[in-house]
């Protein structure tokens, strides 16, 4: 069974404990703990971005080409995804993140022929769910 800490912290006060001290107390006292997942590394580097800008890739009749800000500077950015459009509001992982769906560190690609800085994820590459139609928007 999986719980949360959040939902633990709502009947024990656990303020003052590390989670390993947490999960050695636990275990200790005779309940089985088999792993901890922290889900601020899971999700570390990850950004809410805005499609400033999409245009038909050159090359590809299904993928578009973006233009994504990070907040600091616009990205290009290559995407699949049919309901990508500009104006809204994304899910972006810059070059480096680690995509928990197939746990694989994006880099810099071209995508015919075109630099692809970064990536617009879906649900199901995130692990929310399991919908991989189309981008989180």
């Amino acid at each position: 069974m999986k719980i949360s800490l959040n939902w633990l912290k709502d009947y024990v006060n656990i303020e003052d404990i590390t989670v390993h001290d947490l999960v050695d107390a636990l275990t200790m006292s005779g309940l089985e703990v088999e792993d901890f997942v922290d889900q601020k590394q899971i999700y570390k580097g990850f950004l809410v971005g805005v499609v400033k800008e999409k245009k038909q890739h050159p090359n590809a009749d299904r993928l578009s080409l973006c233009k994504v800000s990070d907040g600091r500077e616009d990205l290009q950015v290559i995407c699949g995804a049919p309901n990508v459009d500009a104006g809204q509001k994304i899910i972006f992982a810059p070059v480096g993140c680690v995509i928990p769906r197939g746990n694989f560190q994006l880099k810099k690609a071209k995508i015919r022929g075109i630099e692809s800085c970064g990536m617009i994820c879906s649900e199901d590459e995130l692990l929310f769910g399991d919908d991989h139609s189309g981008i989180v928007v």
